[in-house]
């Protein structure tokens, strides 16, 4: 056996993942990191308290001093606003009532039938471009593209013989590379955005974020995404992998049975009814009867109107009314009672999600009430605006710095409960938009997904990644995905970089800049 040069980059940046893999392994479970959080929230505010600290709001003027929490009146507060804060928390509500919905169209067979209809019907020379298509879609509902899509991508590719991981790559880097990328609102928009309203909160209590903050940025990234992960698929990953010599054999495609024909049709049609209603109530009023109805009542604007603060309801009605027509046309659903049992298999996976957060509203509410989090941005801004950065190296260095903490810390939401309440109020004293930090902090999030072993699917991907090489491991799958990573980054940030620079809209009613003074 040939001796490993230990010096060579190659070996230097494996030993590197294996740190991070054992560091990451190390950590506490997030709810119980935000636990701990909230325990020394209190006891900083204790200490801090101690001293003549002391900053000025430079949006108010006033001056900000701790409260301490290590004290009885602090000890009253805390246990009798308890439930307070975690049923007063901005992103509960939002996913549950959308995971609901989306719960009837997975439950119903929705979800899968339409990710399969539309890899099969994809053109030969389109097909890695639509696989990687597919799996940013899929992310509007939840692990679908990684439980599906993913396998069904490498069983595609075999049967059309290219290499089966190549097809596995491409989805997994559709699915993960590109989460923060889709044509649709998802379940982790609204999440999101609930955690940067709370976070805004800190500066402005009356500061509200949609969950389509960064829409029209992410409609745009689907395609870049889709174009990347072809690109990086084709040239670099499939010749790198050269021809299959495996043991799996190709498996013939099973198409859709006619009942999942006419189920999609039923789905199809359901969308547009609800679509065409949709664009009634946002047409200018007096355009034609009952135009305008979701616009606002007073100055007929759509981007301060019920519409815009109702897309977590529409959310949850078409994916379940989508759900019902597939059902009852695909004979998935019988009655009433699977259409609740789908919304129930739904909120069953959110069992681990309401713990966490019920850890995380503590720790949010503490950080407001000891004014830490207000005191920690106004030095942080403060620090920023002498270093005279400007907006795009700043945000160009909290993306870096996203994909970094991302390689140890899997969770999206868990992340940036941790992170927007000390990095939005932070940028919002310098004149940046909680949305705009929001698009800068998905981008990181999104980029090293696919190869940090602390993303809560990479194991399956290394069990998938298996069955057509023996001998993989977590450095297969990191050496695959890698190109990808780089590529995504590099895109993702060239397009960030030209929209902060001409200063086009992030999403409906968002801006880039804002004024706190």
């Amino acid at each position: 056996m040939t001796e490993v040069d230990k010096s060579s980059p190659s070996s230097v940046f494996s030993r590197f993942l294996s740190v991070v893999e054992r560091v990451g392994n190390a950590l506490p479970h997030p709810a119980t990191l935000f636990a701990l959080f909230a325990a020394l929230v209190v006891v900083l505010s204790g200490v801090f308290s101690l001293f003549d600290l002391e900053v000025t709001n430079p949006a108010t003027g006033e001056v900000v001093r701790p409260v301490n929490l290590l004290s009885v009146p602090g000890l009253h507060r805390i246990l009798t606003e308890m439930i307070n804060n975690f049923t007063g928390f901005a992103p509960l509500g939002t996913v549950l009532v959308a995971m609901l919905g989306i719960g009837v169209a997975e439950g119903s067979g929705l979800i899968g039938a339409a990710l399969r209809q539309l890899v099969l019907a994809a053109p030969r020379h389109l097909l890695t471009f639509v696989i990687v298509f597919a799996g940013v879609m899929s992310n509007t509902a939840a692990e679908i593209g990684y439980v599906l899509l993913v396998p069904l991508a490498a069983i595609i590719f075999l049967a059309v013989g290219r290499h089966p991981i190549a097809g596995l790559a491409a989805a997994f880097a559709g699915v993960s590379g590109g989460y923060s990328a889709n044509l649709l609102l998802g379940t982790i928009d609204p999440l999101l955005a609930g955690l940067s309203e709370e976070a805004a909160h800190i500066i402005d209590p009356t500061y509200p974020v949609s969950a389509a903050a960064n829409y029209y940025f992410m409609v745009v990234s689907t395609f870049f995404i889709a174009g990347a992960g072809t690109w990086v698929t084709e040239r670099i990953v499939e010749p790198r992998l050269g021809k299959y010599q495996g043991d799996a054999e190709g498996e013939e495609l099973r198409s859709l049975t006619p009942e999942e024909k006419r189920g999609l049709r039923y789905a199809l049609v359901t969308t547009l009814v609800l679509v065409a209603i949709v664009v009634w109530s946002l047409l200018p009023p007096g355009s034609i009867p009952g135009a305008g109805f979701l616009r606002d009542p007073e100055t007929a604007s759509i981007l301060h109107s019920p519409f815009m603060g109702s897309i977590v309801a529409f959310i949850f009605i078409l994916g379940g009314a989508a759900g019902v027509a597939y059902g009852i046309g695909a004979k998935t659903l019988r009655n009433d009672t699977d259409v609740m049992k789908g919304m129930g298999k739904a909120m069953e996976t959110l069992g681990l999600y309401m713990v966490l957060v019920f850890f995380a509203a503590q720790f949010g509410a503490y950080f407001r009430w000891t004014n830490l989090g207000l005191i920690f941005a106004i030095e942080g801004a403060g620090l920023l605006q002498r270093s005279g950065l400007g907006p795009i190296p700043l945000m160009i260095a909290f993306v870096l710095l996203s994909a970094t903490i991302n390689l140890s810390m899997g969770s999206a939401s868990a992340k940036w409960a941790i992170m927007a309440p000390v990095f939005i109020p932070m940028f919002m004293l310098l004149g940046y938009s909680p949305e705009l930090v929001q698009a800068a902090y998905r981008i990181g999030d999104s980029t090293t997904n696919i190869i940090s072993p602390m993303m809560s699917y990479f194991a399956l991907i290394v069990a998938f990644v298996e069955r057509y090489d023996k001998k993989a491991g977590i450095g297969t799958v990191v050496a695959t995905m890698l190109p990808y990573t780089l590529v995504f980054l590099a895109v993702w940030l060239t397009l960030f970089v030209i929209w902060v620079f001409l200063e086009i809209p992030l999403g409906p009613g968002s801006p880039m800049y804002i004024d706190v003074r």
